[in-house]
């Protein structure tokens, strides 16, 4: 099976290819100059070029705060590219998959969101994302949706890494206590995206539909800040004292959902695939971060 990525540096991307060899199946991402999402007609040649048995939408634009002040870059990258992908791939009869966002919900909810419960974004990211959505299902009926959640992975730009560059040079930080979600490998995103393309070459049919795929467990981002500074410590990384505050505390342009926990049960009933427990997952990628700067610094 021949996968076509779209991006190259995203933590996705490039956690699908480094499963491709152990799946058994061909990785090919695609980012710039090759692809860019705001000139959607560069996917043609692109697609000629590979010919695809399935693309993986994962690029986006995700600068959230930044997105408040240029919606009109946000809407293009995340809801007009994906609408082309969705009739390109539509019109060669090759299936989709639209990464999403757990920023398509208010965040309002006292439990879990289900794929079933109505979406209200309150951020340009989120509106852009869900119309992209909303595209892939109009454009592409052989397609699925999948909504994650607080990507980490020792890749790109995240939050673990934040927290890691933060305690090289800094005693204390202040980290958000009462905004919730599933922290989620990037690798876990990959193996259970991989499982289900994988119906197709066991069935013969793409599973099609909209699906939650999250990391196992609830968190708030001091307690993951947390969990990454004693993991860190405890394998002579850096580390820094970790200080709770309120979402009023942090001045960001884009209000974050207080509640964005996802349920992930229908991913694991039509797969048999469950992400992994969010603490032993980060634990993981701090592992391999702190043994990259300890090799920098000359720890070892």
């Amino acid at each position: 099976m021949k996968i076509l990525v779209t991006g190259t540096s995203g933590q996705l991307a490039r956690a699908l290819a480094a499963r491709a060899a152990t799946a058994g199946v061909q990785i090919i991402c695609v980012g710039r100059p090759d692809l860019e999402l705001e000139d959607p007609a560069s996917f043609v040649p692109v697609l000629q070029a590979v010919v695809p048995d399935l693309v993986i939408n994962a690029a986006a634009h995700t600068a959230v705060d930044q997105q408040e002040d240029e919606p009109d870059r946000a809407f293009r990258i995340n809801a007009e590219a994906p609408a082309e992908i969705a009739r390109l791939t539509h019109l060669r009869r090759i299936p989709l998959v639209q990464v999403s966002t757990d920023y398509v919900y208010d965040g309002r909810s006292p439990r879990p969101y289900f794929e079933a419960d109505p979406t209200n974004p309150q951020t340009v990211y989120g509106r852009s994302k869900l119309a992209g959505e909303e595209a892939v299902r109009a454009g592409n009926p052989d397609h699925m949706v999948i909504r994650t959640a607080w990507v980490v992975s020792p890749y790109g730009h995240n939050f673990v890494k934040t927290m890691l560059r933060l305690g090289q040079t800094r005693d204390r930080l202040q980290v958000v206590a009462d905004q919730f979600g599933n922290p989620t490998e990037a690798h876990d995103i990959a193996d259970g995206l991989l499982a289900a393309a994988l119906v197709r070459r066991r069935e013969g049919r793409f599973p099609q539909g909209l699906y939650h795929l999250a990391g196992q467990g609830r968190a708030s981002w001091y307690e993951l800040a947390r969990h990454v500074m004693a993991t860190s410590k405890a394998l002579g990384g850096p580390w820094a004292e970790v200080e709770p505050i309120g979402s009023e505390a942090w001045a960001a342009k884009a209000p974050r959902p207080a509640n964005s926990e996802l349920n992930s049960d229908a991913f694991h009933r039509d797969f048999g695939y469950r992400a992994g427990e969010w603490r032993e997952r980060v634990e993981a990628v701090v592992r391999v971060l702190t043994l990259g700067l300890l090799v920098l610094a000359g720890g070892i």
